[in-house]
């Protein structure tokens, strides 16, 4: 459950119980704010609260706006300046600038709606605090967005990003909740047993797929999803999305060959490889002689992870994480 879906579930608990509950959401930052936009806190009428939009910087205030929403049910936009003392309180280098939309937590079906299906954006109409839920085929609330902000939700949802946008109704802040990070492991090796659980700190969900079954085991891999099915036949089944890593390590090209294969017939953000140089030369040969695509070659990261030079399997597995979420906000070109 990423720190979004907690908050929404302890509000929709909270509301549940009877309890008056407001939500906060970063709206705007500007400078090094300690939190993005659609960071979300909640706050209930006793003052207990969950979440954060700030680091700790700035909760306290927010959290007196929202009992105060919480009381008269109106919506707040408040702007905030984060000093470089306060910044470096919370582990910045500088300050910045936020703005914070606080507003009486949305009706309990909009909560459960958020819960349930993903991918899916709330749509908020700030002056009116009113709401509406977008999905990639559907949309149902309070109102409806005209054509254009219907069209930039959903693309914020494909880019999985929060975001303000104009309608004629009046402003939004979209904010989005996207299925989580997933990263399909090929070779229960030593490398992926560093990987796997360094992935899943970092909010992947993580499977290891390998048929030998020496390899795969519990406990190798404890908390860990595994397959012993071949790797063309499990990602067949897991269906990589545009959520999704691939990373090849097993180095036996009767296994990742054909995960490869599949990797590129699909829409997985990121497809890595282990191997050097010379060895993805010759890999690269074989796969044209399966008919892949120049194209779909060209997005395989060999040799896999960012050139951090480490060559201890801790150090190997730190690089392709970072390579990993680096190709998540299309940043892996940069280094």
């Amino acid at each position: 459950m990423t720190d979004n879906e907690a908050v929404l579930a302890q509000a929709r608990a909270w509301l549940a119980d009877g309890k008056g509950v407001a939500l906060a959401t970063v709206i705007g930052t500007w400078g090094s704010s300690p939190r993005p936009p659609g960071s979300l806190l909640a706050v209930n009428a006793e003052r207990d609260f969950v979440g954060s939009v700030s680091g700790g910087c700035i909760e306290g205030a927010v959290i007196i706006e929202a009992v105060g929403a919480i009381a008269d049910g109106e919506p707040r936009l408040l702007d905030f300046g984060i000093s470089d003392e306060q910044a470096w309180e919370v582990g910045l280098s500088c300050g910045g600038e936020m703005k914070v939309f606080v507003e009486k937590a949305p009706a309990a079906a909009i909560l459960d709606g958020l819960l349930g299906e993903r991918p899916v954006a709330l749509a908020t109409r700030m002056e009116s605090a009113t709401h509406a839920l977008v999905r990639p085929r559907s949309q149902d609330g309070d109102f409806a967005l005209g054509e254009a902000a219907l069209a930039a939700a959903r693309q914020a949802l494909t880019e999985n990003r929060s975001t303000t946008l104009d309608d004629p109704g009046g402003s939004l802040f979209v904010t989005v909740f996207n299925r989580p990070l997933r990263m399909i492991v090929v070779g229960a090796v030593h490398i992926a047993q560093a990987l796997a659980p360094m992935a899943a700190s970092a909010g992947f969900e993580v499977t290891v797929v390998d048929p030998r079954r020496t390899f795969a085991t519990d406990a190798r891999f404890p908390a860990v999803a595994l397959r012993h099915d071949w790797p063309d036949d499990a990602l067949a089944e897991l269906r990589p999305d545009a959520r999704t890593a691939v990373v090849t390590l097993t180095h036996d090209p009767k296994l990742d060959d054909p995960a490869l294969i599949a990797a590129l017939a699909s829409d997985a953000y990121y497809v890595g490889a282990l191997g050097s140089r010379k060895t993805h030369a010759k890999r690269l040969q074989r796969l044209r002689a399966a008919d892949c695509s120049e194209e779909g070659l060209g997005r395989i990261h060999s040799p896999v992870g960012l050139a951090l030079g480490g060559r201890k399997a801790t150090e190997i597995a730190v690089s392709i994480l970072a390579q990993a979420v680096a190709a998540c906000h299309g940043r892996d070109k940069d280094f």
